[in-house]
Parts: structure tokens; sequence; C-alpha cells
């Protein structure tokens, strides 16, 4: 039993690495095209803070394999589908992004909530 949760927990580690290289990409790919607003910093520190957080929840969910750690990381990612869903139902006249751009986002967040919770309550 002790090896499908260790499982559990390694898919949800690599799940959520594929979910922060495809946002560090996302932020990569607007900077380039100059979506991202300048007045909060430059692209290259949140880019490392978003290489750190990764490293960090990667590690946990791999190593620690807590299932307190994967339920609080599932809760702070649930936290992005308000604003995703507004982007993708919702979009504020002129927006800089397609409503594509955030269904793809809510399909890939519901992919990542859906193995972490499976880590996290699957016991």
């Amino acid at each position: 039993m002790e090896d499908l949760r260790g499982r559990k927990f390694r898919q949800a580690a690599f799940v959520y690495l594929h979910v922060g290289i495809l946002y560090l990409a996302a932020v990569w790919a607007m900077a380039a095209t100059g979506a991202l607003p300048e007045e909060r910093g430059p692209v290259w520190f949140w880019i490392l803070v978003g290489v750190a957080i990764l490293a960090v929840v990667f590690w946990g969910l791999w190593s620690w394999q807590n299932a307190w750690f994967a339920r609080v990381i599932w809760a702070l990612h649930a936290l992005r589908l308000p604003a995703l869903i507004e982007g993708a139902f919702f979009p504020a006249e002129g927006a800089a992004l397609a409503p594509s751009f955030y269904l793809t986002a809510i399909v890939v967040v519901v992919i990542n909530l859906w193995m972490l919770a499976r880590a996290a309550w699957d016991l």
C-alpha cells in the first residue's frame, strides 16, 4: 500500500512540475510580446520566484509526501480558478489575451487539482 501512496505523490509532483513549466513558458512568451505590465517588476525576477516555488512544491510532494502539504497546495492552486473563469467566460473589453488561453489554463489547473487531490485525500 505504501508503494501506491508514494506513486500518487510522485505523479502529483510531476504533474505540478509540468504545470509550472507551462506557466513559466507562458510568462516568457507574454513578456516577449509585451503582454506583461512593466510596473510589476522585471520578468526575470518573477521567473526566478516561479522557479523557486516550483522547486519547493515539487520537492515537497516528491520527498515529503505529506497529505496536508498536498492539501494546502491544492487549495492555493484552486484559487487560480476564479480569475481563469472570468478571463474565459467574462473577458474585459479589449483584453490582451484570448478566452481560449484561459480555457486551456482551466483544463490544466483542473488536471493538476485532480492529481493533487488524489495524493492528498486518496490515501
